[in-house]
């Protein structure tokens, strides 16, 4: 018989914490929706170095995992063209659901997206079925990280290559770290339990590189990229943490200062990227992050 040990309040709960992670990115989904056009300045060329990592072309079919409100995915079903097909993949359902309404915009001439709501680590997909498997800075929180490549590569034919982007360390990539950072001191956040997933849990490319070889992956390439945020000034960022960080968050400000729109917070973030203002007056916030390339053997 087997038991599974119940965890205590400081203990990490991978189901705890996964339930946590679809109910955030359920409440955040429209505001990343309303972020979109403002968050693909310096995400659309991560895009555009992932489907030429992974070599897409048209009729392919490919699988988009941590999708969002639909990047890559959406690009890529223009790409891949009316002979092609993309299925996109969420833990999220409202940002399924949202992908699937933008979907329904798509021109004719483009494959065919099917959106579904999932967990990278128990995809349950037809195996040998794509030719290519994206991610852009999807694939951080999983818990079981084997697993999750696992996952992947078992859905991808022989040959098929995967083509990922992860954060690096946080002093890397301001324009996700530097907003966290005020929030984390204002705060007084805790440090995470052992164990438990942050968007730099694969910033150690030698541990990453073996957790995709163990997974059955090999040519095994991990290089740098430099995605060219910017922002018209610091009230965009504020904008930005508004608008996409977690429920939770902003619960613990109104909790501490009275109220969720409480300006000492907001104006403390709205001056950490001060630092950044060049002189025609953008805020220009380069990000570093990592971009796994790996291609199944056959």
């Amino acid at each position: 018989m087997t038991t599974t040990k119940s965890s205590s309040p400081g203990e990490f709960s991978p189901t705890r914490f996964k339930a946590t992670q679809r109910a955030n990115w359920d409440a955040m989904s429209g505001g990343w929706l309303t972020w979109q056009e403002k968050f693909e300045r310096g995400a659309t060329p991560v895009s555009e170095r992932l489907i030429a990592a992974a070599g897409i072309r048209p009729g392919q079919r490919v699988l988009d995992i941590g999708t969002g409100v639909g990047e890559p995915a959406l690009g890529v079903a223009e790409l891949v063209g009316a002979d092609g097909a993309v299925t996109a993949v969420d833990l999220s359902e409202e940002m399924v659901r949202i992908v699937r309404r933008r979907a329904g915009e798509l021109p004719e001439s483009a494959g065919g997206l099917e959106a579904l709501q999932g967990d990278v680590e128990t995809l349950e997909l037809p195996e040998n079925s794509f030719d290519a498997a994206l991610s852009r800075w999807g694939l951080m929180f999983a818990v079981d990280h084997v697993a999750a490549f696992g996952a992947i590569a078992r859905a991808l034919r022989p040959g098929g290559v995967l083509a990922a982007s992860v954060w690096g360390e946080p002093q890397d990539a301001p324009m996700v770290s530097t907003g966290f950072r005020v929030l984390a001191e204002r705060l007084d956040l805790p440090k995470p339990p052992a164990g438990e997933p942050s968007p730099y849990s694969m910033a150690d490319n030698t541990k990453t590189e073996a957790e995709l070889r163990a997974a059955g992956f090999a040519e095994v390439e991990i290089t740098d990229f430099v995605a060219p945020f910017w922002l018209a000034d610091p009230g965009e960022y504020v904008e930005f943490y508004r608008t996409c960080s977690p429920p939770g968050l902003l619960t613990m400000i109104e909790q501490k200062f009275g109220s969720q729109d409480d300006p000492g917070t907001w104006d403390a973030i709205a001056a950490s990227v001060e630092p950044f203002r060049e002189a025609d007056g953008v805020i220009r916030l380069p990000s570093r992050t990592r971009v796994l390339r790996a291609v199944v053997p056959g």
